[in-house]
């Protein structure tokens, strides 16, 4: 991605200081989401890095990787998949229960939504410590598609949230902080 296209990207990220405690600096991209030309450059950039791999399927990752992860599929046309929370799924679903910062929490997928014909984008708008999209991962991995990318919208590197998933997993990010 150009420099410049990074620029206007992160110049329209909202930096919150002290949220959702102290000592964080939150990265707030819902100002990006707002913004029709930086939601369209990152639409753009997420489509050229994926637009001749032949995915069929991306996964969003409850809540906002719904909305990148919607954008994805719709450009590469590709089905789309929702990973949630528990009971949020109507029908019969695998879950995966993983350790977070102060405790654990468990997320769900569809039992039928993979097949092992997919080639598959797990799909997040920021990488922090990776422990859902890791969690994620495992999911739909234990579904056996042909192949899985990884990717986000923004990476906090000073958490090392790559650290989370193992060597094979292609992990991409538009923007590096």
């Amino acid at each position: 991605m150009e420099k410049e296209t990074i620029n206007r990207l992160k110049s329209v990220i909202r930096d919150i200081p002290d949220f959702p405690t102290k000592g964080i600096l939150f990265r707030d991209l819902t100002t990006l989401f707002k913004d029709a030309e930086a939601l369209r450059l990152v639409a753009d950039e997420m489509k050229n890095l994926y637009s001749n791999l032949g995915v069929t399927k991306v996964v969003g990752i409850e809540a906002r990787g719904f909305i990148g992860g919607s954008i994805l599929a719709h450009a590469l046309n590709a089905g789309f998949i929702p990973i949630r929370k528990p009971g949020k799924l109507p029908a019969d679903t695998v879950a995966k229960t993983y350790e977070k910062e102060y405790g654990t929490d468990t997320i769900e997928i569809h039992r039928d939504s993979i097949t092992p014909d997919d080639i598959v984008i797990l799909h997040d708008d920021l990488l922090a410590t990776g422990g859902t999209m890791a969690a994620a991962y495992e999911l739909v991995n234990a579904m056996h598609p042909k192949k899985i990318y990884i990717n986000f919208i923004v990476e906090l590197s000073d958490l090392n949230g790559r650290k989370a998933f193992p060597p094979e997993a292609e992990v991409t990010s538009l923007l590096v902080y």
